[in-house]
């Protein structure tokens, strides 16, 4: 079984993608399942049922949706493994932009798209600079030179990914991916023992213990400061 784990920014257009790749595989007969991991709500599950896809969705609620991801790889894997599934796809949240739920060795995507600005690729963290592969959506709302632009901008963040345009409206661009992302001489049995491709994000303060007070006097633990210089 082939594993590829998909991140990127809410609304870039993550599901649509991956279901318009999906659909190149179905027309070749490789069986795909995939797992959409998100905080608080998604309906996502539903699209991937209505395409014929294994699904399963995990929400983390009030937890990093990375470190949700981290502590349940495991038994997703020894799913998609009982599934008999030729690939399996995890979607991430990527709501904070420095999530980094790639591991090494596995084949990592983040999907941006054209319209979230000139400048998001530098305020994009390890989700976007540390992909293998770096899938570019909306490029039909937008001109040719900015699209060659942005492209630009994504690959000065991360110089070593292939950069591709994907239509998740009309598919363009999705059996190029599909290509991309699975490698029938690949196989993963369990990630158990690998390792992650960056730190997660770092935070055990009071806040994260349930404190709702403000005040330094209420702040324990792993705490930054903001500096804002002295008043001359």
């Amino acid at each position: 079984m082939n594993l590829t784990i998909f991140s990127g920014p809410p609304s870039s257009g993550k599901t649509s993608v991956i279901l318009k790749a999906i659909a190149s595989f179905q027309q070749r007969n490789i069986a795909v399942g995939v797992v959409k991991f998100d905080c608080l709500y998604t309906d996502d599950d539903a699209l991937y049922e209505k395409a014929g896809v294994p699904v399963k969705k995990g929400l983390s609620g009030a937890l990093c949706p990375d470190h949700f991801f981290a502590s349940n790889i495991e038994d997703v894997v020894r799913w998609g493994k009982e599934k008999n599934l030729d690939l399996l796809i995890t979607e991430s949240a990527g709501l904070c932009n420095r999530c980094s739920p790639y591991i090494a060795d596995i084949k990592g995507v983040c999907v941006i798209d054209n319209l979230s600005g000139i400048n998001t690729p530098k305020k994009i963290g390890p989700m976007l600079k540390a992909a293998d592969l770096v899938v570019i959506t909306k490029g039909d709302i937008v001109s040719q030179a900015e699209r060659e632009v942005f492209a630009s901008r994504v690959g000065s963040v991360n110089p070593k990914a292939n950069i591709l345009h994907v239509n998740g409206l009309t598919g363009q661009g999705a059996f190029e991916l599909s290509t991309l992302i699975y490698d029938e001489k690949e196989d993963i049995s369990s990630v158990q023992g690998m390792k992650l491709r960056f730190p997660m994000p770092a935070a055990m303060c009071s806040y994260c213990l349930g404190e709702t007070r403000i005040g330094e006097s209420y702040q324990l633990g792993n705490v930054k400061k903001i500096e804002l210089g002295e008043e001359k």
